[in-house]
């Protein structure tokens, strides 16, 4: 079977604003970018070529360094969009099965693509490995790649699972706590701080020193804590 790994991949620029009320424009940029360094280190060991998806000059640039293919796009309609595109290329060009990684799992490890990819499934199937709350969907095999149209966002997770039920094709279904983990907004970040992290994105976190900032966040959010901090 061959596989591919595909990345799409946001400008990094307008990335993560779900985590203004915690962290600057520039530090989003940083950890976005951090995040994608990460996935790039689970890449690198691996003998799986990958294609990344974006409108990202930096990304397409750090692709290539890697000697990975880029798909470039003159504007992202959606991810779900840029997924299918790639995809229904790649299976034009002879691609058994396409492997979507998101660029925001700070915790992936070389093992945890593997675990999706090996041993080879048989067309028809899926796989998809889920969010810590079930909801979204963090990775999404498909084999043949255009097996079912994608639906990321919202209750992606549910989606994904029916897609694969109506067409009756075995789902394989991956619970893995550090593919379960991605970063969108300020609750995320806390859960991955909490952790015993390592890697691009937790220095880049750490560098910001944070502490005093969760804090203010925490009061706003309830604002009893001050309260009763104070009395």
């Amino acid at each position: 079977m061959s596989a591919v790994v595909l990345v799409p991949v946001k400008d990094h620029s307008k990335a993560k604003s779900r985590m203004s009320p915690l962290l600057t424009s520039e530090e989003r940029f940083a950890v976005a970018w951090a995040m994608f360094e990460d996935l790039i280190r689970a890449l690198l060991p691996l003998p799986y070529p990958v294609v990344i998806v974006t409108n990202s000059n930096r990304a397409s640039a750090r692709a290539e360094e890697l000697g990975w293919r880029v798909l470039r796009e003159a504007e992202q309609t959606s991810e779900s969009a840029s997924v299918d595109s790639a995809s229904q290329l790649l299976a034009r060009e002879g691609v058994d099965a396409v492997l979507r990684l998101p660029a925001d799992l700070p915790l992936i490890r070389p093992a945890d693509i593997v675990e999706i990819l090996s041993p080879a499934m048989t067309a028809p199937s899926a796989a998809l490995a889920p969010s810590w709350d079930r909801t979204g969907t963090n990775a999404l095999l498909r084999t043949p790649p255009c097996l079912f149209p994608s639906h990321f966002g919202p209750d992606s997770f549910a989606c994904h699972a029916r897609e694969a039920t109506l067409r009756g094709v075995p789902l394989k279904v991956i619970e893995n706590p550090r593919l379960a983990l991605d970063l969108d907004d300020v609750s995320d970040i806390i859960r991955f701080l909490a952790q015993a992290a390592e890697g691009e994105t937790y220095r880049t976190l750490m560098s910001f020193n944070l502490k005093e900032r969760l804090g203010r966040y925490a009061i706003q959010c309830d604002p009893h804590m001050g309260t009763a901090r104070d009395s």
